[in-house]
C-alpha cells in the first residue's frame, strides 16, 4: 500500500489487529484459527477500503469478516467441524451465526493486552515470541516480517506456526494473568518489545543500520502498552527509553547510510517532540517509587538528550547510573558501555583496565562491540597499532554492512600518517544509550544516586 488512502487504513487497521484476534479467540477458543481469519479480513480490508471507503464500524466490520472465515473453516476440516459442535451445545442458538457488524457484545471490550500476554509467553522462544507479536498484534504480514529480518517468507511463516502450536499445546488459557503471574509475565513483553526496538534501531545484520519500520512499530506497541498500563513505572521508562533513542535517528546516519559518531552529529536534527515526551515520561516515572532497568537506561538517555553539546556530557553521572544498572543484571553489555562510561570520566587506561576483566567473559570475548570499544579506548590512549588490530577484529565479526564500513574506515585512518589523535569527546557511540548529558532529568537522578533509592531488577 502506497497511497495517501491506504496508508491512513493501515495505520487504522492495525491497533483493530489484537482487540479483533481477541474478541475471535474468546469466541471459538482458537488462538491460531482466530489469527489466521483476522489476517484474511485484513487483506480485505486493505483491498477494499480505499476505494470504496472505511466502514462506520471498523472493528465490527473486521470482527464480521474475521467470524465468516472461521465458520468457513470450521465446516471445511473436521477437526474444526468437531470444535463447532462442542461449541454449539455450550451456546445460545442466536449467537451460532456471524453477528452484524455493530453488535455491541462483540465490539465493547478491548483485549490488546491480553492478546500481547499471549503472544509474549515466556514458553515461546524470543524469537518466536517477537515474530508472533508482529504479526498478531502488529498486523504486519508474514512477507513484511520476514523481510524485516531477512529471512524467506516460508522460515517466517514456519516460525510464527510453531508459535502457535506451541501456545495450543500448552492448553494456555486466553485471559489475563493473575496479579502474581502478571508480573512475571510483563517482563517478557517488554523484553520482547525491547528487542524489536533494538533489531530496528541497529540492524543486527544487512546493508542498513537502521529498520525504522520495526523501531516504529515498536514504539507504536509500547505506546498501546502504556495506555492500557499506565501506572506501570517500567512501561513507561521502556516507552520513554525508545522515545529518547530514536529521537537521534535522523542524525545517526550520513546521506550514503555510513553511521556517524555521536559526538559528531547535528543535534538539530534530533527530534525535539520525541525528547520532550521521553524527558517528560521518565521525569514522571522516576519520582514514582522503586526503579527498574529500563527507567535507568531511560535517565541516560534523557540525561543525555538534553546535553546541548557532547563537551557537556556529564560522564560521572552515566557512571554511576550503569553502576546501579549493573548491580541489577548480568548483563555483559551493560558493563560494556559501564567501562566506556569510565573511560569517558576517568580516563581511556581506566577503561582499558575494565576491559581486561570483561574481556575474560564468554559473553563478549568474540563480540564486535567489545573490539569496537576497546579500539576507541585504545585509539583515546595513543595506542594506535593496538587499536588498528581492534577496528579491524570487530570488522571481520559484525554481520551489519553499515558498521563493518564504518570500522574498516577507522582502521583505515590509522594507518594514514599525521591524522590527528581522537579527543576525548570522539568516541562514538555504537552501543545504544551509553552516552548521556545533562538536563531537567539531572536533579530526580542525583536524589537517586544520593539517597540510596530502592530498585527492582
Amino acid at each position: 500500500m502506497d497511497s495517501p488512502a491506504a496508508d491512513a487504513v493501515d495505520d487504522l487497521l492495525r491497533p483493530l489487529v489484537p482487540q479483533v484476534v481477541g474478541v475471535l479467540t474468546r469466541r471459538f477458543g482458537d488462538f491460531a484459527a482466530a489469527e489466521d481469519a483476522v489476517q484474511e479480513a485484513l487483506i480485505d480490508a486493505t483491498a477494499q477500503w480505499p476505494d470504496e471507503g472505511v466502514p462506520a464500524n471498523p472493528r465490527g466490520w473486521l470482527i464480521q469478516v474475521a467470524y465468516r472465515r472461521m465458520t468457513e473453516q470450521v465446516r471445511n476440516e473436521q477437526a474444526r467441524r468437531r470444535r463447532e459442535e462442542l461449541a454449539a451445545t455450550r451456546e445460545p442458538s442466536d449467537r451460532r451465526t456471524a453477528p452484524p457488524a455493530d453488535d455491541a457484545y462483540e465490539t465493547d471490550r478491548d483485549d490488546t493486552l491480553t492478546t500481547l500476554f499471549l503472544c509474549c509467553h515466556p514458553a515461546l522462544t524470543p524469537a518466536s515470541a517477537i515474530a508472533l507479536t508482529l504479526r498478531s498484534v502488529g498486523g504486519l504480514t508474514t512477507a513484511e516480517i520476514a523481510r524485516a529480518f531477512m529471512v524467506p517468507e516460508p522460515t517466517m511463516a514456519q516460525r510464527i506456526s510453531r508459535a502457535k502450536q506451541r501456545i495450543k499445546a500448552s492448553g494456555i488459557p486466553f485471559r489475563m494473568p493473575a496479579p502474581r503471574e502478571r508480573a512475571r509475565r510483563l517482563g517478557s513483553v517488554l523484553h520482547v518489545l525491547y528487542l524489536v526496538f533494538n533489531e530496528g534501531y541497529a540492524s543486527s545484520a544487512g546493508p542498513d543500520l537502521q529498520r525504522v519500520e520495526l523501531s516504529r512499530e515498536a514504539i507504536r506497541l509500547t505506546r498501546m502498552a502504556h495506555d492500557l498500563l499506565p501506572d506501570d513505572c517500567e512501561v513507561a521508562g521502556l516507552l520513554a527509553l525508545m522515545l529518547l533513542t530514536d529521537a537521534r535517528r535522523p542524525a545517526r546516519t550520513d546521506p550514503g547510510g555510513t553511521p556517524i559518531p555521536l559526538a559528531e552529529q547535528d543535534r538539530s536534527l534530533w527530534n525535539g517532540a520525541a525528547v520532550a515526551e521521553g524527558v517528560a515520561l521518565v521525569t514522571a516515572t522516576l519520582s514514582r517509587g522503586a526503579v527498574g532497568p529500563y527507567q535507568l537506561q531511560a535517565a541516560i538517555a534523557a540525561v543525555h538528550d538534553e546535553a546541548a553539546t557532547a563537551e557537556e556530557t556529564d560522564w560521572p553521572q552515566i557512571l554511576a547510573l550503569y553502576g546501579l544498572l549493573e548491580r541489577m543484571s548480568d548483563n555483559p553489555m551493560v558493563s560494556l558501555n559501564r567501562a566506556v562510561a569510565a573511560a569517558m570520566a576517568h580516563g581511556p587506561e581506566i577503561g582499558l583496565d575494565m576491559l581486561r576483566t570483561l574481556g575474560a567473559d564468554d559473553r563478549l570475548a568474540d563480540h564486535h562491540r567489545f573490539y569496537t570499544a576497546r579500539a576507541h579506548l585504545l585509539e583515546m590512549a595513543g595506542d594506535r597499532r593496538a587499536a588498528l588490530a581492534d577496528y579491524r577484529a570487530a570488522a571481520s565479526r559484525t554481520t551489519s554492512a553499515p558498521e563493518r564500513d564504518y570500522l574498516t574506515t577507522r582502521a583505515a585512518r590509522l594507518t594514514t600518517p599525521n591524522q590527528p589523535e581522537l579527543s576525548p569527546n570522539g568516541l562514538p557511540t555504537l552501543f545504544g544509550t551509553c552516552q548521556t548529558g545533562r538536563g531537567d532529568t539531572s536533579e530526580r537522578v542525583e536524589e537517586i544516586l544520593t539517597e540510596g533509592h530502592g530498585h527492582e531488577a
